[in-house]
């Protein structure tokens, strides 16, 4: 038997996780998005066939494996924010790949 109690961890918890989501699909906290969205819609146009979509799959695991490098290095060297604003991104992109970053 559940109690009232046990209810609100269960809606607390359901938030979070909801929340979380919306964090990891908002283009502040995630530099992937664009890889994201394309490696979803050719899922779409190709009815959800993964094989078909295996190069953009890739492409978002290199992204994001790029930007963990990008956020490990800049925490290393204290540099804030770790992951860059969007809007500096690409500047940050450059440089570390000037740097052999890939």
């Amino acid at each position: 038997m559940s109690n009232l109690h046990d209810t609100k961890v269960n809606v607390s918890t359901i938030k979070r996780v909801k929340d979380h989501k919306l964090r990891r699909n908002h283009e502040e906290t995630n530099p992937c998005m664009k890889e994201h969205n394309l490696s979803l819609k050719c899922l779409d146009d190709n009815n959800y066939v993964h094989d078909a979509c295996e190069l953009y799959f890739e492409n978002y695991r290199n992204c994001q494996d790029f930007w963990q490098k990008v956020v490990a290095d800049r925490k290393r060297k204290n540099v804030t924010p770790y992951l860059p604003i969007p809007e500096d991104r690409e500047n940050v992109k450059n440089e570390y790949i000037k740097l052999g970053f890939k």
